[in-house]
């Protein structure tokens, strides 16, 4: 079965060290986010955590220092749901950071019930797109500053059925699970496509990452329905850490083999559908964003 399973795994490693730089990881106390973080610990780099749950977070940083002689990792409280603490975690990271080169957007929910962000989004296209939007708007002078830097947005195959609803963006109409997650890693492609072109002057460039099916912590409210199918393929799920490999890749890659805006999955360029390349619906998005959130970026 494990040679099964590695016809079906990137066959991709790297030395890259990132002594100097610092990264911070959304979502980093458990599953891909923490793998991703503990990788590049593992490189030499300063990570900072940044976790809703703050009891989590912390332990998540001692696991890895426990793991990774001399890692610099520290755990910082950041809700994607609320704009408050997005701003409080960016204050933070001011006053605390010189240098930001790895913007990791890799928090997120999946397919839950429907509920509100505390501004009273939709709960997935509020953290999974609005909080990432908006943390890097806030982000962005200090990635300016230490450019050249990187975002890089996870997303999903799922956003192979997404649409962006411009007119029902808080699924007031009529809420489906699937399609308000769908909806929300579209619109992580999208962002990224867009962010790209206006940043890339600034030295700052951004990738859109597909992790593949992972078993992590965020499948809690889908694996059920389909518990039979992934029985059945189980050998095709990946690990925490084999999900976090394309991010890593993203990450450490140097900058020429990479496509600006680019959607990578299995440590490869890979092509989104035809929605996540529609460049036109991606600068609406953009401004609806802006508008949503009440900032101007230009």
């Amino acid at each position: 079965m494990q040679a099964i399973r590695s016809l079906f795994l990137p066959n991709w490693s790297s030395d890259v060290r990132l002594d100097g730089k610092t990264a911070v990881v959304t979502g980093a106390n458990v599953g891909i986010g923490k793998e991703t973080a503990k990788d590049l610990a593992a490189r030499g780099a300063r990570v900072i955590l940044a976790c809703r749950d703050m009891t989590k977070g912390e332990q998540a940083a001692r696991d890895i220092m426990r793991e990774v002689k001399g890692a610099k990792v520290v755990a910082r409280q950041l809700d994607l749901a609320d704009t408050k603490s997005i701003c409080q975690f960016a204050e933070q990271v001011y006053n605390t950071e010189k240098a930001l080169h790895f913007l990791i957007n890799n928090a997120g929910v999946a397919m839950c019930s429907y509920g509100l962000t505390v501004d009273g989004y939709e709960t997935q296209f509020g953290v999974n797109h609005l909080g990432h939007f908006f943390l890097t708007f806030l982000l962005l002078d200090l990635l300016k500053h230490s450019a050249p830097s990187r975002v890089i947005n996870l997303s999903s195959a799922a956003h192979a059925i997404g649409k962006i609803e411009f007119d029902d963006l808080k699924s007031e109409k009529n809420y489906s699970p699937v399609r308000a997650y769908a909806q929300s890693k579209l619109a992580n492609i999208l962002f990224t496509r867009e962010l790209a072109k206006r940043t890339e002057v600034l030295g700052v460039t951004a990738y859109a990452v597909d992790p593949g099916m992972v078993d992590t912590e965020i499948t809690r409210h889908f694996w059920r329905p389909l518990g039979y199918i992934i029985k059945t393929f189980n050998f095709l799920i990946k690990t925490p850490a084999e999900g976090a490999s394309t991010s890593v890749y993203c990450t450490v890659t140097p900058e020429n083999q990479l496509l600006n805006g680019g959607y990578y999955r299995d440590c490869a360029q890979a092509e989104s559908c035809k929605a996540g390349q529609d460049d036109g619906t991606a600068l609406k998005l953009w401004a609806v964003s802006c508008h949503l959130l009440g900032i101007r970026w230009r």
